[in-house]
């Protein structure tokens, strides 16, 4: 499966098992369009290969009665198939867009769901550019190929068909002269395909790995300034567009020289039938009526065999972007609920109340060489707050996410109420959730919105009421629109310390049994800080909360502080009993206390001096 996600796979050919899912899954829910579709091809196909017998019936016609022939029914005949003719494209065109459209809805949407469910760890190992790449061009080129290469192929191959017949009907001997290329093609096709397809997977790698250079580019925008990589960023970004020229060159010359050898090939057939049936002519064995048609029907022959030979290059090109976005949707989260406990959802008891959380003996590694928590043991009751702290890469983020299940543990159990938590829906547990991050997210919309996303079915009073209660009302209020201004994509138009009231008032208005504060106070001032602990104090009551604080300030009052080192507690109790210990709790409190106090000493003078 990584294989299908990286556009690696190994195989040359087109690969039925994925044009097979692919057509089950997008194409058969819109089996009516497709008879639709099917029978309008049917229809300019028949109309199409009508207009020649129609001219035949004309040259034989003038040929035998001259002047006294009489053309008004095969003119009544023709126009009927014009009419004929424009309604079948004019359906063409409308139901594959129609279905086009749908299907790249359906693709799209599948994926986005499907993002939403895939664990954490998926994240870890593909950039946001490479899933882009995949929800944008890959999507459209697959959806397009589906909808309008199905189109050339159901009247490709009815048109290749009827041509194919008639052309034995008239003269079985001729029929075979053109068709003696049929194997030359054959060849031809099988070596283009191996060749286009491979060269196909390069040119949607490299296209991915531009799209997440771009994204990385533009949020990393303002770090590239400050050290002044502008030259080095375009240096580095020109390797890969001349890359991307190379492999799409390659690709599209490829494409280039395979049509017109088809297309030659073609030419050499029907010279073929105007040199044959112009002897037959001449020797009275073949009508002129018949010869006209021949030779059209030779030259008309390779036009559906263009046609299909198009879409099968598109299909080469195509079948990279399937393999990878249906890599993507069939990726499996690595966390997700037992068969068991799905199907005892409805027993499960939404308004549970979390009485107890115990780690118990847990282990956790990111790789084979990278343990992080070895044998972690913890008790918590609920009313409890613990903090964590410690250096940075310790363990303590990693116990927060263990708790929220985003990872699972390598080893050791993380029980609920006595319970093994992995016999519980993910849903119960993370909507039993409240997070403040460090870097808090905010959605493009207004702030009434953002706040929202804790709980969609709040009224305006209850989003006012938690904004209070995160002391987060006051500063609201003073924005141009109120709950309603707009905060730009990210929350660009706020302030860090704006951002995380809103973020904290949002945790607030999900009312989550379990709260969790990851850095939140460490990058803002210090009068955002006391409102933040002020909404602190306003939610931790009888709940269970986890705060992971550098500022050792902002944990004094924790009912029980842990001292995480590789992944082990070196020192555990509250702030009180650490400091009495004298130990390394002590020593980070000292350092700290004493670097705020200088802090604190020169912004003073500063201020004396101005």
């Amino acid at each position: 499966m990584n294989q299908l996600l990286d556009g690696n796979k190994s195989k040359k050919q087109l690969e039925p098992a994925i044009w097979r899912e692919l057509f089950t899954r997008y194409i058969l829910p819109y089996q009516k369009l497709f008879l639709f579709l099917l029978f309008v091809a049917g229809l300019v196909a028949a109309s199409e290969a009508g207009f020649t017998l129609v001219t035949r019936h004309i040259f034989d016609v003038l040929t035998s009665q001259h002047q006294e022939a009489d053309l008004w029914i095969p003119g009544f005949i023709y126009l009927a198939l014009m009419i004929m003719l424009v309604i079948g494209v004019r359906g063409f065109i409308y139901l594959a867009g129609k279905i086009s459209t749908r299907m790249m809805y359906d693709i799209r949407n599948d994926m986005f769901v499907h993002l939403q469910k895939l664990s954490f760890s998926f994240y870890d190992k593909h950039p946001v550019g490479w899933l882009m790449a995949r929800m944008t061009s890959d999507c459209m080129r697959l959806a397009n190929i589906l909808a309008w290469g199905a189109l050339d192929l159901f009247w490709g191959i009815p048109f290749l068909m009827g041509i194919v017949i008639v052309l034995f009907v008239l003269n079985w001997q001729l029929a075979l002269i053109v068709l003696t290329v049929v194997p030359v093609l054959l060849v031809i096709s099988l070596y283009f395909k191996r060749i286009i397809l491979k060269s196909a997977r390069k040119v949607r790698k490299t296209n991915s790995r531009i799209t997440a250079a771009f994204n990385e580019g533009i949020n990393g925008v303002y770090t590239s300034k400050v050290l002044v990589r502008e030259k080095q960023n375009l240096k580095e970004f020109t390797v890969m567009t001349k890359q991307m020229f190379d492999v799409s060159v390659k690709n599209e010359l490829q494409i280039a020289v395979y049509l017109p050898l088809i297309l030659a090939i073609g030419s050499v057939a029907t010279g073929l039938s105007l040199w044959f049936g112009g002897v037959k002519v001449l020797a009275g064995i073949l009508t002129l009526g018949t010869m006209v048609a021949f030779i059209k029907y030779s030259s008309s022959f390779f036009d559906p065999v263009l046609e299909i030979a198009r879409v099968l290059t598109e299909l080469q090109t195509a079948q990279a972007s399937a393999e990878r976005i249906l890599g993507l949707i069939n990726t499996s989260p690595e966390i997700h609920d037992s068969k068991a406990v799905t199907e005892n959802l409805d027993s499960e008891s939404p308004s549970e109340v979390i009485k107890n959380i115990c780690f118990k003996t847990v282990s956790f590694s990111y790789g084979k060489d990278e343990k992080v928590l070895d044998q972690f043991n913890l008790n918590v009751e609920a009313g409890q707050t613990i903090a964590l702290v410690g250096a940075t890469g310790g363990g303590k983020s990693t116990i927060v996410n263990l708790l929220c299940r985003f990872y699972e543990p390598t080893s050791g159990e993380i029980l609920i109420n006595g319970i093994d938590y992995r016999k519980r829906s993910l849903i119960w547990l993370q909507s039993n959730l409240g997070i403040v991050l460090q870097t808090p997210h905010l959605f493009s919309g207004n702030i009434i919105d953002n706040i929202r996303y804790g709980n969609l079915n709040a009224t305006e009073k209850e989003v006012t009421e938690a904004s209070n209660k995160a002391c987060a009302h006051n500063f609201i209020n003073r924005m141009p629109d109120g709950y309603h201004t707009e905060i730009g994509e990210g929350g660009i138009n706020l302030s860090t310390g704006q951002k995380q009231l809103i973020s904290l008032a949002r945790a607030m208005l999900a009312d989550p049994q379990i709260f969790i504060m990851d850095e939140a106070t460490s990058a803002v001032d210090t009068n955002t800080e006391h409102l933040i602990q002020n909404g602190l104090e306003n939610i931790l009551n009888e709940r269970i909360c986890f705060i992971i604080a550098h500022r050792l300030s902002t944990i004094r009052s924790a009912d029980l502080i842990l001292l995480i080192s590789d992944g082990s507690i070196m020192e555990s109790g509250t702030h009180s009993q650490l400091i009495a210990r004298s130990g390394r709790y002590y020593s980070l409190y000292q350092k700290q206390f004493a670097f705020d106090n200088e802090k604190k000493l020169k912004q003073t003078s500063y201020k004396t001096a101005g």
